[in-house]
């Protein structure tokens, strides 16, 4: 299927990926049924009270690959589904993938700005989202966007009120259809492999994320080899804890669950006490977190209260794993930690559990994949010896080819021979061990989120009573880093904290761009370039936390 913005794979490796079987020529539909087919009787979804064998869930998930159908959507057409860690986002993804759609993911806390940028870059079809989540009534998101959006004819939401033009996603499942029917309809509609399967956002320049494009044959890539990586299998019993709006837990316990006929519990909490319940009483085997959680969680004091002994292994990506973490996490909870680094545009790389204390505690192991190749580049885009530090980039059957609709970024961050530049600085040794060292982009990573420096600043320096504004990432203890924003006001003008955070909501600036300290300086310290002297600024944030703590 011909689909408008996506970089075609390369002939002669898409020949060679398919021979070779690194790609599985199969579809994500395809693995969800093998799994029901293996394991029919199996428990496969705990959440909010509900539980479904793999039987019960393939009924669901066929009921709405068909509704979809029913409803006018097309194979390839794009459904939005902005849900939170319920059962329901289990259901609609896979339906999806059996109807031959394309999934566009969204967070639950992505701001109407960042809604309307992504559906009028990809011009959904359909948009699955609760009607209200904790505080957010989504209604008024809801009219926004359908007015923006010509293409979005069905909107369903979960929850017990219906806004204008929406249909309940309970209600819409239901169908008269035989199994029959339903499965001659979903066997017309299966996808090839290498058809785009999903849109997934990523960081861009301009505070908008960009769409990175996967196929099932690359996606199906990454599953595997993560998978295989940290042992998942299926004796395991996975917790889905960190947000399935983002890629981490799609890729690592959503699908990688389901590869495996694993069971997947969902949990919508991150306090350390749900979660450590929720081990016990489900006999949690694994999951995936980001750092900020794990350390919560390893910290909490009433930790000796609850039953972990059935914790087998813990992955750990979105964010860099400080050594003192992994010995921590080991010695009181007892599973093995996986260093981790990912990537949405494909790059894996993860510790094993044959490394030694120094590689898993300092580096995030080898690539997930030996047949996608990582290397390291120098400033002339030449690759480096072993050893030698370099920007990341890698080429494979997992890496994906391109963003949607964005050929500058393309340009920008592919080499001509067709390497990803991930933008982090590394040094992979004759082993292949792979540590990452630094970041070329400007880059503050907060609780696993990659938030641009660059953004926060244009933000804030549209503000009129802003004359220079530099942006770094300080230390924090539980989220790893924050945002402190140095700002140099307008001479003969004052302004606040609260002024600028009130400014960045009516510029309706995503949540995670807000400062989580501002310092007001008469000047800026400038480098010999007339830039920000940013490691300037690092120290001197470092040094006032220390002082305070």
């Amino acid at each position: 299927m011909v689909f408008e913005g996506f970089t075609p794979y390369e002939p002669e490796a898409a020949e060679l990926y398919n021979k070779r079987r690194w790609w599985l020529g199969m579809t994500l539909g395809d693995m969800f049924d093998k799994a029901c087919d293996l394991y029919p009787s199996k428990e496969a979804l705990v959440g909010e009270g509900k539980r479904y064998t793999y039987t019960e869930l393939r009924s669901l998930v066929d009921k709405l690959a068909y509704r979809f159908l029913e409803e006018g959507f097309q194979p390839g057409d794009r459904v939005l589904i902005q849900l939170p860690n319920w059962t329901e986002f289990v259901i609609s993804y896979y339906a999806m993938q059996k109807a031959g759609l394309v999934m566009v993911l969204l967070t639950v806390n992505h701001s109407a700005k960042e809604v309307a940028h992504l559906a009028n870059l990809t011009q959904p079809k359909g948009w699955i989202l609760p009607d209200r989540y904790r505080k957010t009534n989504y209604d008024p998101l809801i009219q926004q966007v359908k007015k923006e959006t010509p293409a979005l004819k069905t909107v369903l939401v979960v929850g017990q009120d219906t806004p204008e033009g929406c249909d309940r996603l309970q209600d819409f499942i239901e169908t008269s259809a035989d199994a029959s029917a339903i499965k001659a309809a979903l066997e017309r509609a299966r996808p090839d492999p290498g058809d785009v399967c999903q849109i997934l956002p990523s960081g861009g320049t301009t505070g908008l994320p960009k769409g990175a494009v996967r196929t099932h044959n690359d996606y199906m890539c990454n599953i595997e080899y993560k998978s295989r990586a940290w042992d998942l299998n299926a004796t395991d019993t996975c917790l889905i804890a960190t947000t399935v709006g983002h890629n981490l837990a799609l890729l690592v316990t959503v699908t990688g669950s389901v590869f495996h006929g694993a069971k997947m519990v969902m949990l919508d909490s991150t306090y350390p006490a749900d979660f450590c319940q929720i081990v016990q009483e489900e006999k949690i085997t694994c999951t995936g977190l980001v750092p900020t959680l794990i350390s919560r969680i390893v910290n909490f004091e009433n930790l000796g209260d609850y039953d972990m002994s059935t914790f087998k292994k813990i992955y750990v990506g979105a964010a860099n794993s400080p050594p003192e973490l992994v010995r921590a996490t080991e010695e009181k909870i007892g599973a093995f930690y996986y260093n981790a680094f990912g990537m949405v545009e494909g790059p894996c790389s993860q510790t094993r559990p044959g490394d030694t204390v120094k590689i898993r505690c300092e580096t995030i192991g080898r690539p997930v994949c030996p047949y996608d190749d990582f290397r390291t580049l120098d400033q002339d885009g030449k690759p480096t010896s072993p050893g030698v530090e370099g920007e990341l980039a890698a080429k494979g059957p997992g890496i994906f080819t391109g963003y949607l609709k964005n050929p500058q970024a393309n340009q920008e961050s592919f080499t001509p021979d067709g390497y990803f530049r991930t933008g982090d600085l590394a040094v992979i040794d004759e082993r292949g061990i792979v540590r990452i060292t630094g970041r070329i982009k400007d880059i503050i990573i907060r609780g696993g989120e990659n938030i641009a420096a660059r953004d926060v600043e244009d933000l804030i320096s549209s503000h009129p009573n802003v004359e220079y504004v530099a942006a770094v990432g300080m230390p924090d203890p539980d989220l790893g880093e924050q945002v402190c924003a140095y700002i140099k006001p307008v001479e003969g003008t004052s302004i606040g904290d609260e002024d600028i955070l009130a400014f960045m909501k009516e510029m309706e600036a995503s949540k995670i761009l807000y400062p989580g300290r501002i310092e007001l300086v008469d000047e800026i310290p400038l480098t010999a370039a007339g830039k920000a002297d940013k490691k300037v600024l690092k120290k001197d944030i470092e040094e006032k936390l220390k002082k305070e703590s």
